[in-house]
């Protein structure tokens, strides 16, 4: 039996120090010790009695040190390093902004579900935005995921964690309806950002697979475009980022439209005269996902070039163009995304099957494709009650 400093006899496992903490002790079902300290003796009991139960259960107890900063920086680099950019620098942000003040400096075995949902409650309560608070949310589910997979904790401290602040709903979302579309184009049509517009409303492409377009992956003879990179400015470090799509399943080859082709084509007829920047010279470097490989290709084979620059266009400046089209035309500004938006819109008012469009979008579910991308008109609304009429008719 153990003892205190006094040599009170305490319970079997458990020990007072010199320095008066705790040590509670076990050898599981490894032969391997197990051991921890505590700054009082109910703390060791209780930690004594919950290592038991999980190592008696067949449950891997494995305590650790490790804090939640440093299991983040692990995680981050070695883990989840073939994420998409973008993934890896929301993870990142909502880590450093949100989620590290709390509970950064936390024993990572000793996160509780109510510490993290103390990150959700101060989240909603500063204000942020529903898609933001989700983002927080998915973070810390994935690093914890991670870190019970690699045993360090022994539960997820996610678990039953929930957050009630609404996402931004589905007919907030902008995007063109058919007029608006009409009205778009030709105020757009006499712009040097023209193609770059009209070829998302025929493909569906994000703006990141748009810019990082390379003439290799144009496909003349069977008139198809594929997806395989995107590049992005990263206004931070000033430098173009070259990287794989979003996810394995955004790898796609496109049939082209009658006017996707022609697009194209006019933009190879005019590469010879576009002004180009001593930039287009650099190579850049992208991991293909589906192979773990390496690829590289250089800028001057990028499709869109900025005419006034001679370097491709960021997506900041396509948006700001946007919003002074839209100004200029008379609608509601748009972003560079709502052009995928009504792709989409449209796709499915032509009665294109969902999962055909799922493919086409590149998106790994079709719940995705069916909640975010797909809206349903006045035009659609009015087209199906005339369509109910003529069936209903006795």
């Amino acid at each position: 039996m153990g003892k205190n400093i006094k040599g009170k006899e305490i319970g079997k496992g458990l020990l007072q120090l010199p320095d008066g903490k705790y040590c509670a002790r076990f050898v599981n079902k490894f032969g391997k010790r197990q051991e921890k300290r505590f700054k009082n003796l109910p703390e060791a009991r209780n930690w004594l009695l919950d290592a038991k139960y999980n190592d008696a259960h067949e449950e891997v107890f494995a305590p650790t040190n490790t804090t939640v900063d440093e299991f983040f920086e692990y995680w981050i680099t070695n883990i989840v390093g073939d994420l998409a950019p973008n993934t890896i620098r929301n993870y990142a942000e909502r880590y450093k902004t949100n989620i590290q003040p709390i509970i950064g400096h936390m024993m990572i075995a000793n996160v509780k579900p109510m510490h993290c949902k103390k990150v959700i409650i101060t989240m909603e309560n500063a204000g942020y935005a529903g898609s933001t608070v989700r983002q927080a949310y998915i973070t810390m589910g994935a690093m914890f995921k991670a870190a019970k997979m690699n045993d360090l904790i022994v539960k997820h401290p996610m678990d039953g964690v929930r957050f009630s602040k609404p996402l931004r709903a589905a007919d907030d979302i902008r995007f063109l309806t058919r007029e608006e579309q009409k009205i778009f184009l030709e105020a757009s049509i006499l712009t040097h950002n023209y193609y770059a517009y009209a070829l998302i409303l025929e493909t569906g492409l994000r703006t990141g697979e748009l810019i990082g377009l390379t003439w290799d992956v144009i496909d003349w003879n069977n008139r198809t475009l594929t997806v395989n990179k995107t590049l992005e400015y990263r206004h931070n470090q000033k430098v173009w980022r070259a990287g794989p799509p979003k996810t394995k399943q955004s790898y796609r080859t496109l049939p082209l439209t009658e006017k996707a082709y022609a697009i194209l084509e006019d933009l190879w007829n005019q590469r010879e005269y576009r002004k180009e920047s001593p930039l287009l010279e650099t190579t850049l470097e992208y991991m293909d996902r589906r192979t773990g490989m390496k690829s590289q290709f250089s800028m001057r084979d990028l499709v869109f070039i900025n005419w006034r620059t001679g370097e491709p266009t960021k997506n900041s400046s396509y948006d700001t163009h946007l919003y002074k089209l839209c100004d200029k035309a008379g609608i509601s500004r748009i972003s560079m995304h709502a052009l995928r938006h009504t792709y989409a819109t449209r796709a499915i008012e032509a009665e294109m099957q969902p999962k055909v469009l799922q493919k086409l979008l590149g998106h790994a579910s079709i719940n995705v494709t069916m909640d975010r991308y797909v809206h349903v008109t006045n035009d659609s609304l009015t087209q199906a009650i005339k369509q109910f009429e003529v069936g209903n008719q006795f």
